[in-house]
């Protein structure tokens, strides 16, 4: 491709989400339940404290363009998380895709939820074939340069994650909590309890308070709030009422008490 002098910026020049494909091909079939309910969990509670919401994006399932010079070559991560970047408030405005030429941004961390045939691709245990594009690993690690990876297998409740440390990712020993990520203020763990209607062990976010509520959760925290506070006004008037009865028994007029 003919680049002029001086070199014009890649939004000019490369081509834009909506050049792109946006959805797999050559694939059939759509995400498993787990598949769709665990990414979700992760968007309820993963809330960066040191980053307004309008520079947060939370991608599922959404194609990540990350070759210049190929444009069609893509990952598709279970889950992201890409910090600095705009969030889409209009619905006509959102994301097709995710290009890291228009963007300039790479995503800060990458989940992959393990599926039978897919360990040795998400784990770089896959060599890249002759004249195809590199193994999801090799995207992560040596293109992208992601700085957290995240691969949690659900039928072995194996939680592994790896930190970006010169060239190569290394793996992370796993406090009793989790992951802690300094650089927002959160960690990710695994939780146990039910979500959705399924009870089993999920990935979470937590902050130094413990794990952060969902929606849900926040509803009935605030629902158990007013209840508590209801429960007390009334426990108030039942012992402002024994007071004025006492006092009248003793001929005092509560009514006329200053």
């Amino acid at each position: 491709m003919y680049q002029p002098i001086p070199p014009r910026p890649p939004w000019e020049t490369l081509p834009t989400m909506y050049d792109l494909p946006s959805e797999l091909i050559g694939e059939s079939g759509l995400p498993d339940e787990f598949h769709i309910f665990q990414p979700r969990l992760l968007n309820e509670t993963c809330q960066p404290g040191n980053y307004p919401e309008s520079e947060i994006l939370l991608a599922t399932d959404l194609n990540l363009y990350y070759d210049p010079r190929h444009f069609l070559w893509y990952k598709r991560p279970d889950w992201y998380l890409v910090l600095g970047v705009s969030r889409s408030t209009e619905q006509q405005s959102s994301r097709l895709s995710y290009v890291v030429w228009q963007e300039g941004v790479n995503p800060f961390l990458i989940v992959e939820l393990l599926s039978p045939g897919t360990e040795g691709e998400d784990l770089g245990q896959t060599l890249r074939e002759v004249n195809q594009p590199p193994t999801k690993w090799e995207v992560y690690e040596r293109i992208l340069r992601v700085p957290y990876y995240v691969v949690y297998d659900r039928y072995e409740n194996n939680f592994r994650a790896f930190r970006l440390s010169g060239a190569c990712y290394e793996p992370v020993a796993l406090s009793e909590s989790g992951l802690w990520l300094p650089e927002i203020g959160l960690g990710l763990g695994l939780w146990q309890g039910s979500y959705e209607g399924m009870t089993g062990l999920w990935l979470r976010w937590y902050d130094g308070q413990g794990w952060i509520p969902t929606q849900v959760e926040r509803i009935e925290q605030e629902r158990q709030r007013a209840e508590t506070e209801r429960q007390r006004a009334e426990t108030e008037r039942q012992r402002a009422e024994k007071l004025a009865e006492y006092l009248r028994s003793q001929g005092i007029n509560p009514d006329e008490l200053p």
